[in-house]
């Protein structure tokens, strides 16, 4: 039962929060960020940072797929790597998430209910109505809340990587194109094979040209977490706005006025300090791959 003015206390961690009535200063303060509602803006931020440590890898592998894609000899190939990298590019990102997550996930209902429901002989579309079995729903109707949250989680990190693999394709097919043709010719004047030099000549090389952009692409990724709720996972703007406004006897016992500014002000911090953090990395990385590289910083690091 969710804690309220008319509903049993939150329980709480200190013993002094039995009767928020009672409570001044700091020990207020305390009671309130202890509470099981404040808890769940805590989980917000490691979901986000869940999110982003999943994300960022599984967007590198579909940009490099599509990066490949892209530069491969075969027109169909071709075609596709550059399809994609132009379609996702060229939608708004709020567009792309709100169609592929509706889409996909009725995708995955109609594949299931034509397995598990073979005997239906009613339309699934019916005027606005979108009608499966029982057995065909995705998660299933019975399942706990955290079989929810996990799919909302699991839709929105494949939904992000496409995203935003398709800008780390582009980046990478650019990165690619950029090593010296210099280094290509005299790999293949030594007899290397094409994947011989795609593997030891020009993957390795062309990261310090694709490291800029990708901090780049890194750093609109962080931004984007808050559309998860979009996707229909609470996210830490979510729980920022329901927490920071007006006294909810839904949220929390102990009443406060519009405090939404002090709560975005807190994310304001967060993220300048994933961003500064993000910056640090980036540019150590930065720093290992332009060694022996024949760049400027390369050259300075030698």
């Amino acid at each position: 039962m969710r804690g309220g003015l008319s509903c049993p206390r939150e329980a709480a961690i200190f013993a002094f929060c039995s009767d928020p009535a009672t409570l001044e200063g700091w020990r207020w303060f305390a009671c309130y960020l202890s509470t099981p509602k404040h808890a769940n803006l805590y989980l917000a931020v490691g979901t986000v940072l869940l999110l982003l440590a999943i994300t960022a890898p599984a967007a590198l592998a579909f940009g490099f797929g599509g990066a490949m894609a892209a530069r491969s000899r075969i027109w169909p190939v071709a075609w596709i790597g550059k399809g994609y990298i132009a379609i996702v590019r060229g939608v708004p990102d709020i567009a792309f998430f709100l169609f592929f997550v509706i889409a996909l996930d009725q995708l995955l209902e109609v594949i299931r209910h034509r397995i598990r429901c073979p005997d239906w002989e009613a339309a699934i579309w019916q005027g606005n109505d979108f009608v499966v079995c029982a057995a065909a729903k995705l998660p299933p109707g019975n399942a706990p809340q955290w079989v929810h949250d996990v799919y909302g989680f699991c839709l929105a990190v494949l939904t992000f990587a496409i995203v935003f693999g398709a800008f780390a394709a582009n980046v990478l097919h650019g990165a690619m194109r950029a090593v010296p043709r210099a280094q290509i010719e005299t790999a293949e004047a030594y007899g290397m094979t094409r994947h011989q030099i795609f593997r030891r000549i020009l993957v390795p090389q062309m990261w310090v040209y694709a490291l800029p952009g990708l901090g780049n692409l890194w750093m609109v990724l962080t931004k984007a977490t808050p559309l998860l709720f979009l996707l229909g996972v609470e996210d830490i703007v979510y729980w920022a706005r329901e927490l920071g406004g007006t006294a909810n006897p839904r949220f929390t016992d102990y009443p406060h006025g519009d405090w939404r500014m002090w709560y975005f002000l807190a994310l304001l911090v967060f993220y300048l300090g994933l961003t500064r953090v993000s910056e640090l990395a980036l540019e150590r990385v930065m720093r290992r791959l332009s060694r022996g590289q024949a760049t400027t910083g390369g050259r300075a690091a030698a």
